[in-house]
């Protein structure tokens, strides 16, 4: 591993600076969740589940490739799925502050759920109902849980160009719909998701990883499945 140093540890991977460069990402099995239950939505890591880290690194390759399929960029140079390591360029996070503070995460749900619901419940009557692809977006900030901003904030702070926004918020739904399709067609309902986007030489592109690490996905029956279930559904 040519790395330098290692320059941040998160709840899912460790980032290295590597001398060309470029971004190490090795992926760990820590999970996140809330009383003891895995939820990939939640902001405290709870334990590990061997494998994860690499399964989630094998999703984030399968998804990578459909999204540059359609063109959409992301940060990805390579991967080693073996070593569960992936190199990518640099990227400034949207929405990261001068401090280096914060960094934002777009959600795209299709469905009311989670915290959507909790907060929404008494405007709610079809917990079914299509949410059409619709955009929150959030300061990552495990301290306060993620508050929500809204554009005008985003735009008035000077954390995001009004057109970086715009692109940020069209290619949140892209992928979505990306992925939402490629899972109904295994049968599957995505409910909702969330990625990261960033700036690679002024481009606005998908960074960090797109895998059931960061996303709710129903069977059939109306189950939410674990991340391994996912996983085999879309990993022969």
């Amino acid at each position: 591993m040519n790395t330098s140093e290692k320059i941040y540890s998160g709840k899912t991977k460790d980032l290295f600076a590597l001398a060309n460069g470029n971004i190490l990402l090795v992926f760990k099995d820590d999970v996140t969740g809330d009383n003891g239950v895995i939820d990939p939505g939640a902001n405290t890591v709870i334990g590990q589940v061997e494998g994860k880290g690499r399964k989630s690194l094998a999703m984030t390759d399968y998804f990578f490739k459909r999204l540059h399929a359609a063109n959409i960029s992301t940060h990805l140079v390579q991967l080693d799925l073996e070593k569960g390591t992936m190199e990518v360029r640099r990227a400034e996070p949207l929405g990261k502050s001068i401090s280096g503070a914060g960094g934002l995460e777009f959600v795209c749900r299709t469905r009311p759920w989670g915290s959507f619901l909790r907060r929404y419940q008494q405007y709610i009557s079809d917990v079914d109902a299509n949410l059409d692809y619709l955009v929150e977006i959030t300061v990552k900030d495990d301290e306060r849980g993620d508050p929500l901003i809204n554009d005008d904030t985003l735009v008035a702070l000077g954390l995001v160009s009004p057109v970086h926004l715009e692109q940020a918020k069209d290619i949140t739904r892209q992928v979505c719909r990306i992925v939402e399709a490629d899972l109904h067609d295994k049968g599957l309902t995505l409910v909702d998701m969330k990625i990261e986007i960033g700036l690679v030489d002024g481009e606005v592109v998908v960074i960090d990883e797109v895998s059931a690490d960061a996303m709710r996905v129903m069977d059939e029956a109306g189950k939410v499945l674990d991340h391994g279930t996912v996983y085999e559904s879309l990993i022969r």
